[in-house]
């Protein structure tokens, strides 16, 4: 019955593919042309096909083939250092929007999940959801505190289904790297293996609930960001309870001004909670497009769905925000420099080849209004400059793109003057000041001062043993030398009156007066006593 979904399901896909000629687009020009031919063999592929753009078709042809292939034309879009400008945007209008599964069965997950009936959880439950995705849909309901709250779950049986589908995606990107040699430039099978451990990872609700939890301490009190409570009595990990949020979405701009939203102040509002995110707590929610986040009436941002959050190394957090000071300031020298360093790009890179590659790049950027300049569009092409130089772009710095571009992207919407630059430059600046200047030190200082004073005590034992140790060690190695010396004294000393008895035999031998018939045989041996006693050593 496996095997028989599996075939029913590649044929559906050969038969999308097929009509939109996404076959066409990817095999002409290949050795596996014929395939083109091959597939108008079969009846299912006999239908009128597609004429639309190659953007276009490719967005239809995911959208036909389901909620599993519109996540990954999803993620996908992201990597605009790897896709065509047309195609990108195509997929960027991509909705994760699905009919919502059977009531029932929504009902019976989450009492299982919460191992307790609803009546018993919540003193009021909709059956009805608010909302359906491919991965999970929400309901609202009251908690018997009277906590309106969202309660989401996730869909039964959908991890057959994404494992399936991710298998079959596995192959078209081994066959398209095979037939393509452009598409090895893209890594097609790294870029399923990541869409993998993302949707994987949408599916456990506690991990969800854990980078809420972090998110909310990290804006504690802010008057920037407010991340909705979580309430872990009533989360498994197929289900989560969400403190409910009421606002306006971020979309919303003609209610955000009815309710008196400065809209300029909330545009920058939103810069500074991505740098604060990025560079200060290192953990940014790395899926804010507008249908995950709102407005409170006192004007702070609400978030949602917190199932996709990026990290960055303290190495890349440095070498980013050196980057983008040093492109404000215009040094491509120094940005070639970082990406080597960094070893973003291989360590054997020249520089200054890497210099004039990112220059003709970004230096026409200068020439338009900083107003009208894309600050991921600018990250964006620093990222493809350097592929040509063999840098691999992380993960992580895929999500940092995309979160960039939404922001910048929901940022314009809401105030089309704004200027991320001049926002930006100062954050990074101060941050770089705090990392490197005498705050920083004096930061280091601070974390550190509890283990220090920790291992204070044993420091006076430490250094006597290492000392005492020292001291042996240089005692014996002392008394080494010295018997080494005295050896070498003492031969040096032999050596001489050995010498002294030689010169004395010969000249004994040469001036002897001796009036004998053995006289010759007497200086003979008189002189070679002599010679041996100089050449002995």
């Amino acid at each position: 019955m496996k095997l028989f979904k599996k075939i029913s399901r590649i044929i559906k896909i050969n038969r999308v593919l097929t009509h939109y000629q996404i076959d066409k687009m990817i095999l002409t020009d290949t050795k596996y042309a014929w395939l083109i031919l091959v597939n108008k063999i079969f009846p299912w592929n006999w239908s009128v096909r597609s004429n639309a753009s190659r953007g276009e078709r490719i967005r239809l042809s995911l959208e036909e083939l389901g909620p599993i292939f519109i996540k990954f034309g999803q993620a996908l879009s992201t990597r605009k250092d790897l896709l065509p400008h047309d195609i990108s945007l195509e997929l960027a209008k991509l909705q994760d929007d699905c009919p919502p599964f059977d009531e029932n069965h929504s009902l019976a997950l989450i009492e299982k999940g919460l191992n307790q009936s609803v009546e018993e959880a919540f003193s009021s439950f909709n059956p009805v959801p608010m909302a359906s995705a491919s991965i999970a849909q929400v309901h609202e309901a009251t908690l018997h505190s009277g906590t309106e709250v969202v309660v989401k779950v996730v869909r039964p049986d959908i991890k057959p289904v994404i494992e399936q589908d991710v298998s079959i995606m596995f192959s078209l990107a081994k066959l398209l790297e095979a037939a393509v040699k452009i598409a090895r430039r893209l890594h097609p099978v790294e870029v399923v293996a990541e869409f993998e451990k993302t949707i994987l990872d949408e599916l456990d609700m506690i991990r969800e609930a854990a980078n809420a939890g972090q998110l909310k301490r990290n804006f504690e009190g802010s008057d920037l960001l407010y991340v909705p409570e979580v309430y872990w009595s009533h989360t498994s990990e197929s289900v989560m309870t969400m403190e409910r949020i009421r606002g306006i979405r971020i979309s919303e701009t003609e209610k955000l001004i009815e309710a008196g939203i400065d809209l300029t102040d909330l545009s920058a509002k939103g810069v500074i909670i991505f740098f604060t995110q990025v560079f200060k707590h290192n953990f940014f929610h790395a899926d804010m497009h507008p249908g995950n986040i709102f407005v409170l009436p006192d004007g702070r941002y609400a978030a949602i769905d917190f199932g996709i959050m990026g990290t960055l190394t303290p190495e890349d957090q440095r070498y980013l925000a050196e980057n983008f000071l040093a492109f404000f300031n215009r040094d491509y020298l120094r940005v070639s420099e970082l990406h080597i360093e960094s070893e973003w790009v291989p360590r054997e890179t020249r520089v200054n080849e890497l210099e004039s590659a990112i220059r003709s790049v970004c230096e026409p950027i200068w020439d338009r209004p900083l107003k009208e300049i894309s600050f991921g569009l600018v990250l964006m092409r620093l990222f493809q400059t350097a592929r040509r130089f063999g840098m691999e772009v992380q993960p992580q710095l895929v999500l940092l793109q995309k979160t960039l571009l939404n922001i910048e992207g929901l940022g314009r919407q809401l105030d089309d003057e704004l200027d991320l630059w001049d926002t930006a430059k100062p954050f990074l600046e101060d941050w770089m000041q705090e990392r490197v200047g005498p705050k920083g030190l004096a930061k280091k200082i601070k974390s550190n001062l509890p283990f220090w004073m920790e291992q204070a005590p044993e420091i006076p034992g430490l250094l006597y043993s290492t000392l005492n140790k020292l001291s042996h060690q240089g005692l014996s190695i002392q008394s080494q030398q010295i018997a080494k010396i005295e050896k070498q004294l003492e031969q040096q000393n032999r050596q001489q009156r050995q010498r002294a008895i030689g010169f004395v035999l010969i000249l004994f031998g040469l001036l002897l007066p001796m009036e004998s018939q053995y006289q010759d045989w007497i200086q003979l041996g008189l002189l070679i006593t002599g010679g041996l006693f100089l050449i002995k050593k």
